[in-house]
């Protein structure tokens, strides 16, 4: 069901968009799972709702978006043998993830037929369930060598929008990646490439030359994964493209914050996006991105409210999403966050300046409670109400 929701009482509204990370209104209004109008609730149409939550004055934030996660099949990772790994970061404030290669499968085939094969097939399976209610879009085959234009031309004609990670697979020289990664862009598949020494057995370094020669769409994990590049290459992969600088949780901080601070330098923040690189050898982090939001904040000395643009509209606009910004015609996918108790600060987002993480106190996509408090951040102090239920469970569904 995606009736009517008002959401009343929103302290501040963060908006993901770097040109106005906040904005002064007090209520949302949704229907269909659409922000229908945003403003201050005595101006807007909050007659009829099928649904309303009291946000008691806490911050209103899209959805975190994690731009690199690598499923394999429901929710659950042989990688790390665990089980609701998505719904943990669903609890972290996460609503969509992307995946970058499910790389991490048994067996995973390496014969065209059969990497084509479980693409489609994740795609389909995330397409068609949603652990509890989070946004999966995947099925990302990790290119081989061997794969024509007709291999594109056909993932494309089924569905499939993602490639895996460049690098991961067979196909690791930079003349190579780059014609794949033109035919998938053809067929508008958007790539990502490894950058950095090698995260698993299989893969290898991916240096500056190797990446700027593929073009890839998105520079993945540009502060490594876990092993970064050297300065001067990151700094050349910075000024050498307009691609997508990705920074990870599960790589080097020094280098994630050097990334940053490059980009701001050339005048390009809204190239940074953020993701976790989870599940991996370091395992699930479901706070990964707020932890992410925090470093970059606090160490980086940018405001806590540009940086959760990074977690979210730079995402959103880079990947040609619906969700990630709060805007009138974009996806309903919200997390409420407010300061945590005992923080130090005298707001949520000074508090997260200082390096500490917010509570988050509730998650909502397409206009639907998906999870209350909660279990994984410490305790906010101010929770949102659901005075009227809109409809569904926390778990799972579509």
């Amino acid at each position: 069901m995606h009736g009517k929701l008002v959401i009343r009482n929103i302290g501040t509204i963060l908006t993901g968009k770097l040109e106005e990370p906040s904005l002064e209104a007090d209520c949302v209004v949704c229907e269909r799972g659409e922000i229908v109008a945003i403003g201050r609730e005595r101006d807007l149409d909050v007659d009829n709702a099928d649904g309303l939550i009291d946000a008691k004055g806490v911050t209103l934030a899209p959805g975190l978006i994690d731009s690199h996660v690598h499923p394999v099949i429901g929710d659950y990772t042989p990688r790390q043998q665990q089980i609701n790994w998505i719904d943990s970061c669903l609890h972290g404030g996460v609503t969509t993830m992307i995946s970058a290669g499910e790389v991490h499968m048994p067996g995973r085939p390496r014969d065209i037929v059969g990497l084509k094969a479980m693409a489609i097939a994740s795609q389909r399976w995330y397409e068609n369930f949603r652990p509890s209610g989070v946004k999966m879009l995947a099925g990302a085959p990790v290119i081989e060598e061997g794969m024509e234009e007709q291999d594109f031309r056909d993932l494309a004609e089924a569905g499939v929008r993602l490639l895996g990670e460049v690098g991961l697979g067979s196909v690791k020289a930079g003349d190579k990646a780059k014609q794949m990664v033109a035919w998938a862009r053809k067929y508008g598949i958007q790539s990502t490439i490894h950058t950095g020494g090698p995260s698993i057995p299989g893969s290898g370094l991916i240096d500056k030359d190797v990446v700027l020669e593929a073009d890839a769409d998105i520079i993945g994990h540009i502060n490594g994964g876990h092993t970064a590049l050297p300065d001067d290459q990151i700094r050349c992969l910075c000024e050498g493209c307009k691609r997508g600088i990705e920074l990870v949780h599960n790589g080097n901080e020094r280098a994630a914050l050097f990334a940053m601070r490059t980009a701001y330098e050339i005048g390009q923040p809204e190239r940074i996006i953020l993701g976790t690189d989870a599940p991996a050898g370091s395992g699930v982090q479901p706070l990964g991105i707020l932890r992410m939001i925090a470093m970059l904040s606090s160490l980086g000395d940018v405001p806590a409210e540009t940086a959760f643009c990074f977690a979210t509209g730079n995402t959103a606009r880079m990947r040609g999403l619906g969700s990630g910004i709060v805007e009138v015609g974009r996806a309903a996918d919200f997390v409420f966050v407010d300061r945590a108790q005992h923080a130090p600060g005298k707001d949520m987002l000074a508090s997260i300046r200082q390096g500490n993480l917010p509570g988050v106190g509730m998650t909502v996509i397409d206009g639907i409670v998906r999870s209350a408090r909660s279990r994984n951040t410490p305790p906010a102090e101010r929770l949102p109400e659901v005075v009227k239920a809109v409809a569904a469970a926390a778990s799972g569904g579509p």
